[in-house]
């Protein structure tokens, strides 16, 4: 699978601060991973939806993690750009996240983080925490293979056989 890995950080992009969530998801997605995209953007919608529509619709990565900008904070605008891309949702990802999470923090709660499919590329918005992002892609991890085959029109294997 070859992946994308979009941070998203106002003070990491200034060098303010050195990012440690998008090698968090570099390190997760290794066992998985033909081949990484990485892309470091400012809190600005625009700047994401065109590292998102470049990771997709040009390097053509399987699978799109973004990680930051998901909360309450005014510059906190990764699922709008997220949002403005994906032809279709995909909610119940980012529903088993939270849940997952809640048990872990009631912060959780505060997530605004969306997943959606564009093309062939799935697109999953996790936390800005490496923490966070280490608690969710194990998550999500698990269902990947199966995404992303499905996504390539194998739809051979799909027949609503969840747990298989």
């Amino acid at each position: 699978m070859k992946f994308g890995i979009i941070s998203v950080s106002d003070r990491c992009y200034r060098g303010e601060r050195e990012d440690q969530s998008g090698p968090a998801i570099a390190e997760s997605v290794e066992p998985l991973s033909e081949a990484n995209e990485y892309r470091l953007v400012p809190d600005e919608k625009a700047l994401i939806e065109k590292a998102l529509i470049e990771l997709c619709d040009d390097a053509r990565c399987d699978v799109i993690f973004t990680t930051g900008g998901t909360g309450f904070a005014p510059r906190d605008v990764t699922p709008e750009a997220t949002k403005a891309v994906i032809e279709k949702e995909a909610p119940g990802i980012s529903e088993a996240i939270r849940a997952r999470s809640l048990e872990i923090t009631p912060r959780a709660m505060l997530s605004r983080a969306v997943s959606g499919i564009r093309g062939g590329t799935l697109i999953i918005n996790l936390p800005g925490s490496p923490k966070a992002v280490r608690e969710s892609i194990e998550i999500v991890l698990p269902i990947l293979p199966h995404a992303v085959e499905t996504l390539s029109g194998n739809t051979q294997s799909c027949g609503g056989n969840y747990g298989k």
